[in-house]
């Protein structure tokens, strides 16, 4: 796998500033103010992780020296007995039968966490094992989970939120319908010289329709946020090709990992939401949400080679 160089940080650490430094001045005079939230959304294998690194290393070093926590989205799945009953709910859904879309999370854990975090009580940060019932998953039990704000001179003032479908915000039933319409006469007048190359037109309304539904509860979520990065790709398919490339580089270094059929199965179960959603990311997360959201987001536009062809502020 391609040594994943970045180039992302340069504009996002200024950016994430001097939001910081708002934020600051605002919360002066409180007694108890809340930390700063940062959601962050990027298509899988962007470089994300890497990006998440350095702002985590940068806001805990000099001269900021601000107590930071890192949590995905990915932390907050269900366990592995919910996702087996979800799954057998709706056996009739490709999308549900395995953790990744939108209702496989825990979301009333997710707010309960961000209001401890919100109001600077000690907080424990859930975490979540991928490898569990042979890569099915499952939540690691809460007793070994990392706690936060145990000192109280000492608060978090940074949180850091991410994942790949983190600000994804549900449409409206006829748009939800028009672009699942769309789709699927995109496949069925697919030629070989003009293939089809997208998955929502493969799944039904009704599948789609139950992810859209739960994404509304999302929405607590991303208006608790105080600034938001998202890391677009020129194409999103490139994600199959940058999940193949980060397998690759598993099976090389540890001896295992998923075939490539594997993967290109795996990416399918998240395709249909990047053609549903990625729009509503572009136009801006907080629409709807919040009112004084102008100037919080920041879209970084990368090419196939992961690096960053254009910069938006939103």
């Amino acid at each position: 796998m391609p040594e994943i160089i970045d180039d992302k940080a340069q504009h996002v650490v200024p950016f994430i500033l001097s939001l910081l430094s708002e934020h600051q001045k605002a919360q002066a005079t409180s007694s108890n103010p809340p930390p700063f939230f940062i959601g962050l959304n990027g298509v899988q294998g962007a470089g994300k992780t890497v990006l998440v690194d350095i702002l985590k290393e940068t806001l805990t070093s000099p001269p900021h020296n601000l107590p930071t926590v890192v949590f995905s989205l990915d932390d907050l799945y269900l366990t592995h007995d919910d996702q087996v009953a979800l799954a057998r709910a709706h056996p009739d859904n490709p999308l549900l039968q395995h953790r990744g879309q939108p209702s496989t999370h825990d979301i009333p854990l997710a707010k309960a966490v961000f209001d401890s975090l919100k109001h600077n009580k000690p907080t424990k940060i859930p975490q979540y094992n991928k490898a569990a019932f042979s890569g099915q998953g499952d939540r690691v039990p809460e007793t070994e989970w990392a706690e936060v704000n145990t000192d109280a001179s000492h608060p978090v003032r940074v949180v850091l939120f991410e994942g790949w479908c983190v600000g994804f915000r549900p449409l409206s039933p006829e748009v939800l319908q028009q672009k699942h319409a769309a789709a699927v006469e995109a496949l069925k007048t697919a030629t070989p010289q003009s293939p089809y190359r997208g998955r929502l037109g493969h799944n039904t309304l009704s599948s789609v329709t139950t992810i859209n539904e739960a994404l509304r509860q999302y929405d607590e979520i991303t208006a608790q946020l105080d600034a938001f990065v998202h890391i677009d790709a020129l194409d999103p398919l490139y994600v199959y090709k940058w999940r193949l490339e980060q397998e690759a580089g598993l099976r090389a270094s540890r001896g295992s990992g998923m075939t490539d059929e594997q993967v290109r199965h795996f990416v399918d179960g998240y395709y249909p939401a990047y053609e549903l959603y990625t729009d509503t990311l572009r136009n801006g997360v907080f629409t709807g949400v919040k009112d004084d959201w102008r100037g919080r987001q920041l879209r970084l536009v990368v090419g196939e080679d992961r690096k960053v062809r254009d910069v938006i502020k939103i």
